[in-house]
């Protein structure tokens, strides 16, 4: 039964006060949902590295960088992957920390893997993801049976002032089923296709007004991704070590290169929760003094006297191409071979000054703790696999270039379309069985036939370590030994 109630001092009925209150509170409400729906501005940026590769001597500028950023407004910090690999003093310490102790103190907010987050194991990264402080997602990564973790697709970060950015996260995949490495460091983990993940993952914005894409997948393929999936208002990328700021089917997409000589910066203002405008831009750390106590932080990672300590001399300065002939020729003789290869890709220095030489700087140019291979080839199989690399259509970043160099010169034939049809080895006998030696990425990952293959437990950077004490000072040349020509 219903009874109607009389206030003592109006004589009103108490639900007609009270329904009045209520009336007064939601349209009170539905102000406010419609200033912050409709009419009220925010902004927020989203900070971001990619391909570190554990080069922290800029990280003291960055910090200085975010932290002027963050005086000013909303501010999230990420990376899309490849933290490590590429410097002894993070590399060669403990659980590869200082890159990481670095990171969690500056506060990045959230993170995706690289295929270099993988180099060590798939237990050692577990070690790692669970030492971060920030969120690692990665949408394409699913373990079958390794020692290892279920990863997050995605995370929700919401700003002091209610913005909310959803960041999902992926890492490229290859024909061979996993991202760049040798195949033994992704025992139990399967990838699923990186471009149908992060499409499958962009369903589920959970309520938030920014959708982000940290991806490993490089410049190409981002590219790719956008024309296909539109759901994403911005791409992050990595993997490539490409200068990227571009907007691709209204995607903004961003990529800041390498070794942490910028930062990108996306801008992103919004009226209510809607999009008003997106912008990126690729800013210099160069522009930035240095944090103190950063600055003291990084001097303390890079000090380890060991590493600091010369090896040797380099009497001449060298290239790319000349570091190509040191490695080629010292892995070649190291395993008393007729042929040495190594790819471009392995060599991680542009040039190397003449002058003392440091086991840091020679873990700088060989960090992969590669072993070295032997087999048998006739000119015929090499032929077929420097063809076969040249051409290459699933890894397009490293095809159509001289990507094998070898101490034995040759030449690559290409057709009218550039694309190669033959290799002329003018010291070579066809026929003739070759002792080839080559670093384990090659002997891996590459395409080729041989017999005779054999794995060493001798390792790249021990063989030119070991030369450097024993003959300095060292001189090689900078003359290619590969060309190309058309026909």
């Amino acid at each position: 039964m219903f009874f109607l109630t009389l206030d003592a001092n109006t004589h009103e009925p108490m639900n007609r006060k009270y329904s009045i209150t209520l009336l007064l509170a939601v349209l009170a409400l539905a102000g406010i949902l419609f200033y912050r729906t409709t009419l009220r501005e925010r902004e927020v940026v989203i900070l971001s590295t990619n391909d570190i590769h554990a080069n922290i001597t800029n990280f003291a500028r960055l910090a200085e960088a975010v932290e002027q950023c963050r005086d000013t407004v909303a501010t999230v910090l990420v990376d899309a992957g490849d933290r490590w690999t590429g410097n002894a003093f993070v590399d060669l310490a403990d659980g590869r920390r200082p890159i990481y102790d670095l990171m969690n103190e500056l506060g990045y907010d959230a993170a995706t893997l690289g295929n270099h987050e993988f180099d060590r194991g798939t237990a050692f990264l577990r070690d790692a993801v669970e030492y971060a402080d920030f969120d690692i997602v990665c949408a394409n990564v699913k373990n079958v049976s390794a020692d290892f973790m279920d990863m997050r697709p995605s995370v929700t970060i919401k700003t002091d002032d209610g913005v909310r950015i959803r960041f999902v996260g992926v890492v490229t995949n290859y024909d061979n089923g996993h991202p760049d490495g040798n195949n033994e460091i992704f025992e139990g983990l399967e990838f699923p296709d990186p471009m149908e993940a992060a499409c499958a993952a962009a369903a589920d914005r959970d309520g938030s007004e920014v959708l982000v894409l940290l991806s490993h997948m490089a410049r190409d393929k981002d590219f790719e991704f956008a024309e296909r999936c539109d759901r994403y208002d911005v791409i992050i990328g990595g993997h490539s070590h490409d200068v990227v700021d571009t907007l691709v089917n209204r995607t903004v997409i961003g990529q800041t290169g390498n070794k942490l000589r910028m930062v990108g910066a996306t801008r992103i203002r919004l009226k209510g929760n809607r999009i008003k405008s997106i912008d990126y831009e690729n800013i210099p750390l160069d522009r930035y003094g240095e944090d103190d106590d950063f600055a003291e932080r990084v001097a303390e990672i890079q000090s380890n006297p060991d590493l600091l300590k010369n090896v040797g001399t380099l009497g001449v300065a060298l290239d790319r191409v000349g570091l190509a002939d040191m490695e080629t020729t010292l892995v070649a003789r190291a395993m008393d071979a007729d042929i040495g290869f190594y790819h471009y890709g392995g060599i991680r220095l542009a040039e190397l000054p003449a002058g003392g030489v440091s086991m840091a700087t020679l873990f700088d140019l060989e960090p992969f703790f590669s072993q070295i291979y032997t087999m048998t080839m006739t000119p015929q199989q090499m032929r077929d696999m420097i063809i076969t690399k040249y051409n290459d259509t699933g890894n397009a970043k490293e095809s159509h270039r001289i990507d094998l160099f070898s101490t034995t010169p040759y030449t690559i034939v290409l057709d009218e379309r550039g694309e190669a049809t033959d290799v002329l080895f003018p010291k070579l006998r066809e026929g003739k069985a070759y002792k080839v030696a080559m670093a384990d990425y090659i002997a891996k990952k590459y395409d080729y036939e041989a017999s005779d293959v054999e794995r060493h437990s001798e390792k790249v950077l021990d063989v030119v370590a070991e030369h450097f004490r024993d003959y300095s000072p060292v001189v090689f040349s900078n003359v290619p030994k590969q060309k190309t020509v058309r026909r």
